[in-house]
């Protein structure tokens, strides 16, 4: 049994295995020797050799227990067929929303314009590298891509004033939106993704009494469909305030909690795996303060099954040994 599984299905409390949000990225120096030959991302998240190649960069340096496949939650809406660019120093751009255009989407045409996804997923999974370590498939949750289809950039740079006013237009891109989660994590899955984990990256923008609507039950739905797939499902809800309603209502198989939220009281009120919550910023200062941070997570889920993780992603100003000496303090404590 893979490392994540033994600590999500079978409840085992005497290891922590360690992955972390972003291990693939831009601290370190051989993914940016390819970022800079491959200056559209999009068509680097679509190049299954230099994709997975990316994937399995961490796990030949640092003693890791997973990877997690080199793309974006915005395949989903570049599949769908709706413009989606990255640009540098600002983030994705996306282009105008056009509901006729989706809903003549089929599932062959979607599949077939991200299926470079699948065969990187593919490509890692069979890697000899990977043998005894998960392989992690992602999506983003319906409300953080419906976020982005409509607002049409992140919302940390502005969210559109008359974001909710139409309710319908709403409701239908929900639909669509987990209709084509569902393939897209089936077609992850049968490529070799072990785990899903599904990242509610802005789930923190809404106020408690709209949760239910775009956050609880859409992701409760996906959560429920990867379970009959037999695979196990992570969610990170990021920066919402109550983690055991979400937990008490979505039921995944563990939880990834931000930096923003106390871990005792998580331990108190939550029963499922744990995974997370170490600040990225720690691993910008010095190795006697990480090893202290780092302790303190493992100390305070040492008898509850906890997966070593950020709060959120490494930071590309990290430095490749601090990243190194967090994974080796984690194995060794």
């Amino acid at each position: 049994m893979k490392p994540l599984n033994k600590v999500i299905t079978r409840k085992d409390t005497s290891f922590n295995p360690i992955w972390i949000m972003r291990q693939a990225g831009r601290y370190l120096p051989e993914f940016r020797k390819i970022r800079k030959d491959n200056p559209n991302f999009i068509n680097l998240c679509l190049n299954e050799d230099l994709s997975s190649k990316i994937t399995l960069q961490p796990l030949r340096r640092f003693d890791l227990d997973a990877a997690i496949i080199f793309s974006d939650i915005l395949m989903l809406p570049y599949g769908l067929g709706q413009k989606v660019e990255f640009e540098k120093n600002f983030g994705p751009k996306l282009g105008e929303l056009n509901l006729n255009e989706i809903n003549k989407t089929d599932e062959i045409n979607f599949v077939r314009k991200i299926h470079p996804v699948y065969k990187a997923i593919k490509k890692v999974s069979l890697d000899t590298s990977i043998k005894n370590r998960n392989t992690i498939g992602f999506v983003g949750a319906p409300w953080t891509l419906l976020v982005y289809m409509i607002n049409q950039q992140s919302p940390k740079k502005n969210l559109k004033a008359d974001f909710f006013k139409d309710e319908l237009l709403i409701k239908r891109i929900l639909l669509t939106v987990e209709k084509f989660l569902k393939i897209h994590i089936k077609n992850q899955i049968e490529n070799g993704a072990n785990i899903i984990q599904i990242f509610d990256s802005w789930a923190g923008l809404l106020e408690e009494k709209d949760l239910p609507n775009y956050v609880y039950y859409p992701t409760l739905n996906l959560v429920n469909y990867v379970k009959s797939l037999n695979v196990p499902v992570i969610c990170f809800p990021r920066e919402i305030k109550n983690y055991k309603e979400f937990c008490n209502i979505v039921k995944p198989d563990a939880i990834s909690i931000d930096y923003n939220v106390d871990p005792k009281k998580i331990l108190r009120d939550i029963k499922i795996p744990i995974q997370g919550g170490l600040d990225p910023k720690i691993l910008l200062t010095d190795k006697e303060t990480l090893k202290k941070e780092a302790s303190k997570y493992l100390d305070i889920f040492k008898d509850h099954p906890y997966i070593f993780n950020l709060g959120h992603g490494v930071l590309p100003e990290t430095d490749p040994n601090m990243f190194d000496y967090l994974v080796k303090t984690v194995k060794n404590y």
